[in-house]
């Protein structure tokens, strides 16, 4: 299994950052800016529209045989893999790195860096009329839908990236820490068996979770693998796509995902490689070894001596005033935030503990 070096990875990474996208609105704007840079050495296609009939557009390099079709940003809301995909662009415009020229020699790549642009506009997780498109992998009933299930079926891939943003409230498991990065290969059918494309599914993360251990131990989670019928990943996955889900998290202070984008930069890219300098996707079982993830956070935590009377707060995040505002909303429901963390905890005498 060959792991890019972290010495390459953070040095990859610092040299192709995309400056121009910062923090967690990212909208159709924010990168359609950015395509020019890129024209000569990808094919840039408008595929179509979003219900609300913004474009969206595909990006398209490599010459090998090996197909891997990524996609970000379903879920309006969710934008750290967009940004670390055009950092991932910036590295194959820009860079002469043999690793690099592995990639766009044995692969294929095919990218839709925004899937729901009036989501991303809105900043909601649904589209515009309101359908989540992460569950609408079957009815198909929006047009967002309707074309990725196109893209897919046409482009063929043997291996899929789905990219998505998890909530500040996942932990991992026997830890005190957030995760940062949670992988899922997602079920095929309701028991969860390990068919031949699990399996390959799993060895990718494998590879990737190799990777980022070197870099932040004990900050990965695995996703939970119930077999949701409607959803993108289980359903490609049945189809014979093999899918592979990043869930990017929160990392201590990182509310913005700056830090979490350069780890899902770090996932993307040494998948890649892997994919590209693999000859089989045999090994699976440290799959099992990630760590699950767990919800054991909340964002504030205000801590008594009795802690019965313990207040748990989560940010809420909304557009006013054409900015994005975060703010705090009590939790009522949670009895139990005895065994509760928070990313912020404030003692009774209004200390930070």
């Amino acid at each position: 299994m060959n792991i890019l070096s972290s010495e390459i990875l953070k040095k990859t990474f610092k040299s192709y950052k995309e400056s121009l996208l910062f923090g967690k609105w990212i909208t159709l704007g924010n990168i359609e800016k950015l395509f020019d840079k890129h024209q000569d050495k990808f094919i840039i296609s408008q595929l179509g529209f979003s219900e609300q009939k913004r474009p969206i557009y595909s990006l398209n390099i490599g010459t090998g045989k090996k197909r891997i079709f990524l996609w970000s940003q379903m879920h309006g809301n969710e934008s750290t893999g967009t940004k670390a995909l055009f950092d991932l662009f910036n590295c194959f415009s820009n860079s002469h790195n043999k690793d690099l020229k592995i990639i766009l020699e044995e692969c294929t790549l095919l990218f839709i860096p925004m899937l729901n642009p009036d989501g991303a506009k809105a900043y909601t997780r649904i589209n515009a009329n309101g359908i989540d498109l992460n569950r609408d992998a079957v009815n198909r009933v929006a047009a967002e839908s309707k074309l990725l299930r196109d893209v897919l079926d046409e482009f063929n891939p043997q291996f899929c990236f789905n990219l998505h943003d998890q909530r500040t409230i996942f932990g991992v498991e026997g830890t005190k820490n957030p995760a940062t990065i949670s992988f899922l290969a997602p079920s095929e059918e309701i028991t969860r068996s390990l068919t031949k494309g699990r399996k390959e599914t799993m060895n990718v993360i494998v590879a990737m979770n190799k990777a980022l251990q070197k870099l932040i131990p004990n900050y990965i989670g695995r996703y939970t693998d119930e077999f949701y019928p409607t959803a993108t990943g289980d359903n490609f996955q049945k189809l014979a796509y093999n899918t592979i889900l990043i869930e990017s998290g929160h990392y201590p202070n990182d509310y913005q995902r700056e830090i979490a984008r350069e780890y899902t930069f770090y996932s993307i890219l040494q998948g890649l490689y892997h994919i590209a300098s693999s000859s089989n996707f045999k090994e699976y079982l440290p799959y099992f070894e990630i760590p699950n993830n767990e919800k054991i956070f909340y964002d504030v935590i205000h801590r008594y001596p009795n802690s019965k009377n313990d207040v748990a707060f989560q940010y809420q995040d909304q557009i006013l005033e054409g900015k994005l505002v975060s703010k705090l909303v009590r939790v009522i429901a949670d009895n139990d935030l005895k065994s509760k963390f928070g990313h912020y905890e404030i003692g009774f005498e209004g200390k930070i503990v």
